[in-house]
């Protein structure tokens, strides 16, 4: 049969000429016609053969025999060979699919030609009528087709898909007798596989008679499309049992099922069996070994088999680069794709995909800026793949207007596209018009997914709005989402950064298989709404489940470790970190260094700040931050200092912690250089802290009234705060006038604040006026304001113990008591006074006028 198509070929003329030829009859020997006469014959016997062939007319006819000639037609050359092929030739340069039935005259070489010449654009226009007719076996009609025909066509339906199409030429072969054969049988089971009807091609696989490496091939790489890996590499056992050999389709499909079970082992195993068999090098087997390595995250085999290859193709610098971005190796994925532009290997749309990816994980706006423009060179911008990897790209650099400007000039787009202009709104917090975005994604009939949900609840988490949040989650709840974990554990987070923790709390119990993200969700949550022993309970409860943490919860649980000053959880997570060798994180190790800075064990975090591996503004920050709580100005004021020779750039509260150093230390003149070094070098804009600071440290160096002065003279309106600072120096100083005025306009600002009401009736307590003591103390009863009690907390023995003012809940507060007397007891023999008492009881009542008249005192 391979001579036979062979000869068919050598006869076929090497040039294609244009459909329906016109062909120049042989005259046959000793006659003699005129022109005329010849050219009228020619037309007839055309005319035959179209109507034999029943082929439409073509759309232009040559008028000359000669101009035939020119394009080279040989005279001997069967007209239904040249017709059928000319008009194959037709159908792939024009796209015409206007077809009729066809009927072979002599062999099945013609109309086989055709289906290798057109491919997949002539098979679809065929009715399956005229397939059968030109297949047939009816001998004034056609022959009947050989295995080549057959494997033509099952080709064709494999392609499209098209199992019932292919299950019909299936009887064909049946009728025909071909099935047992195996060149035929094999195209059948690899039909099958590709149809997505495994169950019948590894039944009939199993039926044939005969079957050799290509039916071997076929059977495992229809497992592998089926998504039946483990069956799939089982029949690559079996087939190596037989003894059958080994085959370069069914290396690449046993690797492909490794990389889609991340069997690294097996992968391992296969590729030494494929270097024995001396297929590793081979292109397709040598991209399978080094995609199954990338993505089991195995960089360093992947390199090697990637370097071990002969020639490097596109797909294998691909295979590569995927892994790089996948492991977070951006930089890297970056020279490769220089490399493969440099060294005349050349991309595709999934490099481009690649390293606009790695672009983004870097945040390398210029970089990915240059790889754009090289696209659009390319002509690769168009696909819609790359357009989506640009716009991710430019969101995730905070170049939203770039981004919007992509997403505008898509003509098509897809879910990826919405996914990923909502997640640049997102992330550039536009929160609103990240849920605008999803109603109009779902207007244009696009359904959302889990990721869409994903970032628009974290815009609702971002504006704290509970009224948006409840909508979408009831969206969610109506598309079928509300049970993925994902979507659920983003829920969770949604509603803790609403404030609701406890609908939080209760959604996470009703998730099923609930994610380590739901659980840092929740623990966040009790974090952020000051319930940090909640937090670490139900860190307790996660371990206790099973769950491993990652730096994340590590992190929140040291911070509120930090709030409560619980310093021996914080040693022993801190081991667990270094167990599981997470201190190189940048973000745990800052953390650590707050974490012993707020438990006033300023060694060791001195010690965990000399070890980090990077040091960046937070570390610096809790330094700073750290002496300067403990009373430490100087050395606060020295680490600054530091971080300035090492280029290190502060931020507003890095000033935050040295202006509140400079107040405890007193230094009036480096806390003036200090606030004005943040506009000169730092270009800071101070804030209501740094002026709140400012205050403190004028009110202690010079007094209230130049504090007020300096109140007064601000460029903006001051809040509670600033003048409630003012308040605690008037304490110091003893100053009522001032006093009595920053107490007025914290009224003003914030009538129920009961904390003013105490900070006057201390001012007045440390000067004596009991009477306006008294006064105080009725108009806070008269308003039914109450003082929250202080509250105090120890850990003894990994058990926290805390007490309020006057507590006597606390089942040893008897001892607690006369450990307190004791102590006081010895402060008297140390030559301390306790403070004057305050609220102390006063009989008369005063005036219904006297809020009133406190509330009047100017102060401005």
């Amino acid at each position: 049969m391979i001579a036979t198509r062979s000869a068919a070929r050598s006869r076929c003329p090497g040039r294609l000429l244009p459909p329906l030829p016109a062909l120049r009859p042989r005259r046959p020997r000793g006659a003699r016609r005129g022109p005329r006469r010849a050219r009228a014959d020619a037309r007839v016997r055309v005319r035959a053969h179209r109507v034999r062939l029943q082929l439409p007319p073509p759309d232009v006819r040559p008028r000359r025999g000669r101009r035939l000639r020119a394009q080279g037609v040989r005279r001997d050359a069967p007209p239904g060979h040249s017709l059928v092929e000319h008009h194959a030739h037709g159908v792939r340069s024009r796209g015409r699919h206007r077809h009729g039935r066809i009927a072979v005259r002599r062999d099945a070489g013609p109309g086989r030609r055709v289906v290798e010449r057109a491919g997949l654009e002539l098979l679809p226009a065929w009715p399956v009528s005229g397939v059968s007719r030109s297949v047939s076996g009816d001998g004034s009609r056609g022959v009947a087709p050989d295995r080549m025909t057959f494997a033509v066509l099952l080709k064709a339906c494999s392609g499209l898909e098209d199992l019932s199409l292919g299950v019909q030429i299936h009887g064909l072969a049946v009728k025909t007798g071909l099935e047992a054969d195996v060149r035929a049988g094999s195209a059948l089971v690899d039909m099958y596989g590709k149809c997505r009807s495994l169950e019948d091609a590894l039944r009939f696989f199993h039926g044939m008679g005969e079957r050799n490496w290509v039916s071997w091939g076929a059977a495992i790489a229809g497992c592998v499309q089926n998504e039946q890996y483990t069956r799939g590499l089982e029949l690559f056992v079996q087939m190596q049992r037989l003894g059958l050999g080994v085959s370069q389709p069914a290396y690449a499909s046993v690797f492909r099922s490794c990389a889609a079970m991340s069997c690294l082992n097996t992968a391992r195993q296969l590729h030494a069996h494929a270097i024995k068999n001396k297929f590793s090098s081979d292109r397709v087997v040598g991209t399978a070994i080094v995609d199954v390595y990338a993505k089991a995250d195995s960089l360093v085999d992947a390199r090697r088999a990637f370097f071990g290859l002969p020639n490097h193709t596109v797909e294998t610098c691909n295979a590569v680069m995927v892994g790089l971005v996948r492991t977070g190796l951006g930089p890297e994925a970056m020279q490769l794709f220089q490399f493969m532009t440099r060294s005349g290997i050349g991309f595709d749309v999934v490099s481009l995909s690649g390293v606009f990816s790695a672009c983004a994980e870097v945040k390398g706006y210029f970089q990915g800026l240059q790889v754009h423009c090289l696209s659009v060179k390319s002509g690769f911008d168009a696909d819609v793949c790359v357009k989506n990897a640009i716009l991710d790209l430019y969101g995730k650099c905070k170049a939203l207007v770039e981004a919007y400007l992509i997403f505008q000039e898509m003509e098509q787009r897809d879910s990826v596209s919405w996914n990923a202009i909502i997640a640049a709104l997102e992330q550039n917090e536009c929160y609103e018009d990240t849920i605008a975005h999803l109603n109009e994604m779902m207007r244009s009939g696009m359904e959302p997914d889990d990721f869409t949900y994903g970032s628009v609840l974290k815009a609702c988490a971002g504006l704290q709005s509970l009224e948006y949040g409840l909508m979408v989650h009831n969206k969610v709840i109506k598309s079928g989402l509300g049970f993925d974990a994902f979507v659920a554990s983003t829920v969770v987070d949604m509603y803790c950064k609403c404030g609701m923790i406890t609908e939080a709390q209760k959604l996470h119990e009703r998730i099923g298989r609930k994610e380590l993200i739901s659980w840092n969700s929740v623990i966040s949550g009790f974090s952020l709404n000051k319930q940090s022993d909640e937090a670490q309970k139900f860190f307790s409860a996660m371990l206790d489940m099973g769950v491993k943490p990652d730096h994340f919860t590590y992190a929140t649980v040291l911070d509120t470790c930090a709030n409560l000053a619980t310093i021996e959880l914080g040693k022993q997570i801190h081991g667990q970190i270094i167990k599981q060798e997470m201190l190189g994180d940048e973000y745990i190790s800052s953390t650590l260094v707050d974490m012993y800075a707020k438990c006033g064990n300023m060694p060791d975090s001195l010690l965990m700040f000399e070890k980090a591996q990077k040091l960046d503004f937070v570390s610096w920050n809790a330094m700073i931050c750290g002496y300067a709580l403990h009373g430490q100005g100087l050395q606060a004021l020295e680490m600054f200092e530091r971080m300035q020779k090492a280029n290190a750039l502060p931020n507003h509260a890095t000033f935050v912690a040295v202006l509140r150093a400079c107040s405890h230390v007193g230094l009036l003149d480096d806390g003036c250089r200090y606030f004005h070094l943040m506009t000169t070098r730092y270009k800071l804009e101070p804030q209501l802290e740094h002026f709140s600071c400012m205050v403190d440290i004028l009110g202690r160096s010079k007094g209230p009234q130049e504090a007020l002065k300096f109140i007064r003279s601000m460029p903006f309106e001051t809040d509670a705060v600033i003048w409630k600072t003012l308040l605690s120096i008037c304490k110091i100083r003893q100053d009522v006038e001032v006093a009595e005025i920053a107490a007025s306009n914290v009224l003003r600002l914030d009538p129920d604040d009961s904390s003013v009401y105490i900070l006057l009736s201390n001012v007045y307590a440390e000067s004596g006026k009991w009477v306006d003591v008294s006064r105080t103390r009725r108009l806070m009863r008269q308003g039914r304001l109450k003082k929250e009690p202080g509250c105090s907390w120890i850990e003894v023995q990994s058990e926290m113990h805390g007490f309020l003012v006057g507590d006597k809940v606390h089942p040893r507060s008897t001892e607690v008591y006369e450990m307190l007397n004791d102590l006081i007891g010895e402060m008297k023999l140390s030559g301390y006074e306790p403070a004057s008492a305050l609220f102390a009881e006063v009989d008369e009542e005063g005036s219904a006028s006297e809020q009133d008249d406190l509330l009047g005192i100017i102060g401005d």
